[in-house]
């Protein structure tokens, strides 16, 4: 079941104007799955291969931040989950190219719920 993005929306503008840590990483998350959302939900409006592009892109830098963070030598997660988390990524990013190469709504759907759902743990393991 996936949250409306007025839902997600709601939840973006109550949270604190100041985040940092994986608190900002599940913010940047979940902008992330809200700007695909959208594309999917108003996929016949005039506008929808900017508005697909500009999302697909922002995804795109969010999962190259994160790999590039990943393959630090002083990143202090554990190995494993730095591998797992790059191969996730890995898999975004061959997902990313093929909606822009082809693009159909339905093939947004996984790139959303796992931002949503990395964005959930992240924000399980900040405390909130």
């Amino acid at each position: 079941m996936y949250a409306t993005a007025s839902q997600l929306e709601a939840y973006q503008t109550t949270q604190k104007t100041t985040l940092t840590g994986r608190d900002l990483e599940a913010s940047v998350l979940t902008k992330a799955a809200i700007m695909l959302k959208k594309c999917r939900d108003n996929w016949e409006v005039d506008d929808r291969a900017s508005s697909l592009e500009d999302a697909l892109k922002f995804n795109q830098r969010i999962w190259s931040i994160f790999q590039g963070e990943l393959i630090k030598e002083d990143n202090p997660l554990p190995r494993k989950i730095k591998e797992d988390i790059l191969s996730l990524s890995i898999f975004l990013d061959k997902k990313i190219l093929d909606v822009m190469a082809f693009p159909e709504p339905e093939k947004l759907d996984g790139i959303i719920n796992i931002n949503l759902n990395i964005a959930a743990g992240l924000r399980r393991n900040s405390g909130h």
